[in-house]
């Protein structure tokens, strides 16, 4: 009887640890740049007009012009291309742009920077990038501030607002 009870407690302590192993989850470190989702509401209690969802990349000791180019189509952020909702009809930096989710991307330079609403969803980077998926592309002036070390995007007086080391770019969205 004793054996019995010794094999059967034996077996069931293996079940367990093994049933455990098996039920262990793999969990990626932190993203070394973050999602963020920025909101353009008219109040926090109604419903957004907009949200744009993307990732931080920051600095680190590196120049802008490195993590985004001048010249060059950028994903807007890291990782993912950049998305961006729009929850009703709006007017982007002056032009009409249906409801609906678009890639955001942007071309940086110097006193000015390109920013494109795209078709094209769901693409990692902008190594893909086909200007014939464009929806709208806007020119935005370059203002500067104080260094700012994450990228960030923000709405804010019915403008989308870009940030990132010292440059500011703004586009109207009503």
């Amino acid at each position: 009887m004793k054996k019995t009870t010794y094999i059967s407690a034996l077996a069931f302590v293996l079940a367990l640890v093994f049933s455990i192993e098996t039920q262990a989850q793999k969990f990626s470190k932190l993203d070394a740049s973050p999602l963020d989702i920025a909101y353009l509401r008219a109040s926090r209690n109604e419903k957004p007009t907009a949200k744009v969802i993307y990732s931080r990349p920051q600095l680190k000791g590196r120049s802008l012009e490195q993590l985004a180019p001048k010249g060059k189509v950028w994903r807007t952020g890291a990782n993912e291309a950049a998305e961006i909702k729009f929850y009703k009809d709006v007017n982007f930096g002056g032009k009409p742009v249906k409801a609906g989710t678009y890639s955001l991307f942007t071309i940086p330079g110097d006193n000015e920077w390109t920013i494109i609403l795209s078709n094209d969803t769901d693409v990692w980077g902008a190594y893909n990038y086909k200007d014939s998926k464009d929806v709208v592309r806007v020119k935005a002036p370059v203002h500067k501030g104080d260094a700012v070390e994450a990228f960030s995007i923000a709405f804010d007086a019915g403008k989308m607002f870009l940030a990132w080391d010292t440059v500011r770019v703004a586009v109207p969205v009503k």
